[in-house]
């Protein structure tokens, strides 16, 4: 087939998702005087990243002068467990601030200090107030002020398109082949440079807060073309996703409501955080229920309530709370921030004020009044700190042209992200990586595009229609297989994990996987969800089984990974990274890496910040 018949565009810089990394990415390629081509799976605007609510982690210190980048670095290797790229951490705690004071100068409209300054609120792990937030709407604000910015930069945006396939010349991402998802047609891109910013694998489980669009489409693309994936064994587990009615399960409850004051409850009332406040935070967490309400209402001298301690403790602790048989009614328990009429008048409008989403959200969706009633809550898949294995400074993989950023590439957040880091991770490491993306372009040509490799890729997409209803009918249908892999998932490699319930997910994997290869699908090309969740189902078990070798690899507990069989820190363990890549014979080949040794400046920072 000659690849005229495939509608061809031709960019210096294509970039793949739309989200905060991808339009960040985008702008600063188009700034850098590239020609810019935005993949989008969605609706420009309706990225993922605009369910981010809580903020943006940045030390700009000003709501409490003690903080700096050093606090913000210590911190964030801290929280994950000192396997974090700590070379990225120093950069992300270096430049978030200006980057956000850059967003706001793009037209974000921040919350305000009395004295005008962009106001800051309290979030896990972070020992100062340190989130630029929009109420509890920040990843709206963020993704309506840079797709603002991108479209204004002239950059071409190509909405529900969806990559199949990465194009390779000698090594080198040269483009890719996607297809539309309301025609069903196939395109071209031609590139000398690709970003990756397809966020993260939660649609792999059965409750997350992920978006349909988190299928693991860029760990899976970026493996397909020889990229090494890295620390995919840490999904972080967002201690508080809605629970009841089910029709809302695992939608995201903000960590801001724990930052505003509120508590988490057993069936009992009782407040159970205080039991279990690990030895590396005890210096730095309250230690009765008075000093920790003081804290979320800015006093300088109190230490935050456990409550505040990182999501990986805070979601183990909920869980032990369940399985003791001390839960509520639906299986969770309570989050609630309605007892603040206790300690301060006005306490609905304050409430309303400081979350209007979650207020809303709770009383259209579940008829429960925050402001009056406690919420019942879980944890819920939100994150993967594990993803494409990127240079710290550029952002590209291992392979030349091919760039990644945000929730898809690894390193920045180790074995546990702090909240808020994401959305400063994205502006950061979305900047650099287009800017280098843009700067690769220009100093290479561009490269030849395979035709029997457009060929193959189509063909392959195809192939569900060949096989047609039949094939897909039953359990063999590609909703059937996704449901099965995210029970198994859930189930058997989640927040508690074991060598004999793992050797049986891979086992179930490898099941589903020759299951999906003869899956089949009805109807025709045209807006066809049966035809799109077969061709996700690949990249969901690419990155189901990296997830599943990596955690069985690592046999210690540290961060989100937590095994019972093994349930506590290895030094050993925190002395590398598990890297996965593809081997020549189509298997995923493991093999462990050592953290490169950190410079005497950083160790001397973390060590005058304990």
């Amino acid at each position: 087939m000659a690849k005229p018949e495939y509608e061809t565009h031709e960019h210096d810089v294509i970039v793949i998702g739309a989200g905060g990394a991808g339009l960040c990415a985008a702008i600063a390629a188009a700034e850098a005087g590239a020609s810019v081509g935005l993949i989008c799976k969605s609706l420009l605007g309706k990225a993922h990243t605009v369910m981010a609510e809580g903020g943006i982690a940045a030390a700009l210190a000003n709501v409490d002068d003690r903080d700096n980048w050093r606090v913000h670095f210590a911190d964030t290797m801290r929280g994950g467990q000192y396997v974090n790229n700590w070379r990225m951490a120093e950069l992300h705690a270096k430049e978030a601030p200006d980057r956000v004071r850059e967003l706001e100068a793009w037209g974000a409209t921040f919350d305000r200090t009395k004295d005008g300054r962009i106001l800051q609120r309290n979030f896990g792990g972070h020992k100062y107030p340190r989130l630029a937030h929009v109420g509890d709407r920040t990843g709206l604000e963020m993704i309506r002020t840079l797709q603002d910015r991108g479209v204004h930069q002239g950059i071409d945006v190509h909405m529900e398109c969806a990559v199949v396939r990465l194009m390779q010349d000698g090594g080198r991402v040269v483009g890719a082949v996607a297809f539309d998802r309301d025609r069903g047609r196939f395109r071209l891109f031609e590139a000398k440079a690709v970003v990756l910013a397809t966020g993260g694998i939660g649609r792999a489980y059965k409750i997350t807060s992920n978006s349909w669009e988190y299928t693991g489409d860029g760990h899976a693309l970026a493996y397909e073309a020889g990229a090494d994936l890295m620390d995919m064994e840490f999904v972080q587990f967002h201690p508080t996703g809605m629970i009841w009615p089910p029709s809302v399960q695992g939608i995201l409850v903000t960590e801001s409501v724990r930052g505003e004051g509120g508590i988490l409850t057993n069936k009992d009332g009782k407040r159970f955080m205080f039991g279990f406040i690990p030895d590396n935070y005890k210096a730095q967490t309250a230690d009765n229920e008075e000093e920790g309400w003081r804290y979320t209402q800015g006093d300088k001298d109190a230490r935050r309530p456990p409550e505040l301690l990182t999501r990986d403790h805070v979601a183990r602790c909920i869980v032990r709370e369940i399985k003791a048989g001390r839960g509520t009614p639906h299986g969770g328990v309570y989050l609630d921030i309605a007892w603040i009429k206790e300690k301060i008048p006005n306490s609905a409008e304050h409430i309303k004020k400081k979350l209007p989403s979650m207020y809303h959200q709770f009383k259209q969706l579940a008829d429960i009044d925050i402001t009056r009633e406690p919420m019942e809550v879980g944890p819920t898949t939100h994150y993967i700190m594990g993803g494409v294995r990127v240079n710290s400074d550029t952002q590209m993989s291992n392979v030349p042209g091919l760039f990644a950023a945000g929730e898809c590439a690894a390193g920045i957040n180790g074995a546990n992200r702090l909240g808020g880091n994401s959305l400063s991770d994205l502006l950061v490491f979305g900047k650099r990586a287009g800017e280098f993306a843009a700067k690769f372009a220009r100093e290479n040509r561009a490269g030849a595009i395979n035709e029997a490799q457009v060929e193959g890729a189509a063909r392959t997409a195809l192939s569900p229609f060949e096989r047609g209803a039949e094939a897909g009918s039953g359990k063999n249908g590609p909703y059937e297989i996704q449901h099965e892999l995210q029970e198994m998932m859930q189930d058997l490699v989640g927040i508690v994990r074991k060598e004999d319930e793992m050797r049986r997910a891979l086992a179930g994997i490898e099941s589903l996987q020759k299951r999906a290869a003869q899956v089949g699908v009805y109807g025709n090309r045209e807006y066809n969800p049966g035809w799109h969740t077969a061709l996700d189902l690949t990249n969901l078990l690419t990155a189901a089984e990296a997830v599943t070798r990596s955690a069985l690899e690592r046999k210690e507990s540290r961060g989100a990974q937590f095994r019972e069989d093994y349930p506590d820190k290895d030094a050993a363990f925190g002395r590398l990274n598990i890297v996965l890549r593809k081997a020549a014979d189509g298997s995923m080949q493991l093999s462990r890496e050592p953290i490169p040794e950190m410079p005497p400046e950083l160790k001397q920072v973390i060590e005058e910040m304990k």
